[in-house]
């Protein structure tokens, strides 16, 4: 059974506008989402800015209250669904869930120890209880994400970028969660610290059995942590695969157009560039129809009037296109990941 399971999810905001603050109209920053996470496996979310996925990483949290759906958690002991947690249930539940935070610096109180912003998440859920048994956590949960145990007395101004990460990391294992949101987490690292991040994130999945939904911009970054892939764009799900079938294979013209902006230094595996007219649409008033169509080459009639429908056009492999199977789309060359050092990408 999926750890995390996702129903018809939205997020809408109020936008407000006059003396007296009258709701005018709603961002739909996620709209009718569904997806589900199998346990120990990597959910990649991929889109555009402001397509919705960091909303649907803190709306799972409970972060912020969604407008409507399911979000169903199964702990092994029972399933629970997360929608109808409140109040100290909820704060109690958060131990199993975390979530790593894409800035580094502002993520972490410049106020605290590391020691303490580790321990963090013990106090506040009263985990452990005497110092004793907070410090042996602490210390073996940072030993896990490779800090020195000197450097817990330091604050968090005295360390680089990746060291802050490495920090981050631990605070959200700490309360031996297993489920966790990386949001970001590599996109403001240098290249080489984005590595050494990523390695360390899949060697303690292998280790703890995590599960991760990774939010991430970084095509590459995704291919080379991610078991499956699902692709967002104004606040719905286009597609939603195996790495492999996305990345070599892809039904959806947005996809698409995301692979061939993926920089390639050997041009024999560059793909063509797919150039997307016009701009993003507004998630305030959608258009109507396929979200896509405004922008999309193989725009028909029938985009403009109709939303295509969320379906399984192969095993495990959605798209929401209505002429998903009579496309011939581009994915990269997959002789390109066979010239790649072996352990570089999963596909």
């Amino acid at each position: 059974m999926p750890l995390l399971d996702v129903q018809n999810l939205k997020c809408y905001f109020p936008v407000k506008s006059g003396v007296w603050g009258r709701t005018t109209g709603h961002v739909r920053a996620v709209d009718d989402v569904s997806f589900f996470i199998e346990r120990g496996e990597t959910l990649g979310l991929v889109g555009e800015s402001g397509s919705g996925k960091t909303t649907i990483g803190r709306a799972i949290l409970r972060a912020i209250q969604p407008t409507a759906g399911q979000i169903t958690f199964d702990t092994g002991a029972a399933k629970i669904d997360l929608m109808q947690l409140k109040g100290t249930e909820l704060r109690r539940f958060r131990r199993h869930m975390q979530m790593i935070f894409q800035d580094p610096f502002s993520s972490l109180n410049p106020r605290l120890t590391v020691r303490d912003i580790i321990a963090e998440p013990l106090v506040a859920n009263n985990l452990v209880r005497g110092r004793k048994q907070v410090d042996a956590l602490v210390h073996r949960t940072a030993q896990r994400c490779k800090l020195n145990l000197e450097h817990l007395r330091r604050f968090p101004h005295a360390f680089s970028g990746g060291q802050r990460q490495r920090i981050g990391i631990a605070r959200a294992l700490v309360s031996n969660p297993e489920f966790i949101v990386c949001d970001e987490s590599v996109s403001a690292l240098d290249v080489s610290i984005q590595a050494e991040i990523l390695n360390l994130l899949m060697d303690l999945q292998r280790e703890l059995r995590l599960t991760y939904l990774f939010i991430a911009h970084d095509l590459s970054v995704v291919a080379h942590i991610s078991t499956r892939v699902a692709v967002m764009y104004v606040g719905q799900l286009v597609e939603l695969a195996p790495t492999k079938r996305i990345f070599f294979a892809p039904q959806h013209p947005y996809t698409a157009a995301l692979l061939s902006a993926i920089p390639e230094i050997k041009p024999e595996y560059a793909l063509k560039p797919v150039p997307l007219r016009g701009e993003i649409p507004n998630p305030i008033n959608p258009p109507a129809g396929c979200r896509f169509h405004t922008r999309c080459p193989y725009m028909e009639a029938r985009c403009q009037k109709e939303q295509p429908a969320w379906r399984e056009i192969a095993p495990d492999h959605f798209v929401a296109c209505h002429f998903a199977e009579s496309l011939s789309l581009k994915g990269i060359a997959p002789t390109a990941v066979a010239a790649a050092p072996a352990g570089e990408s999963h596909v």
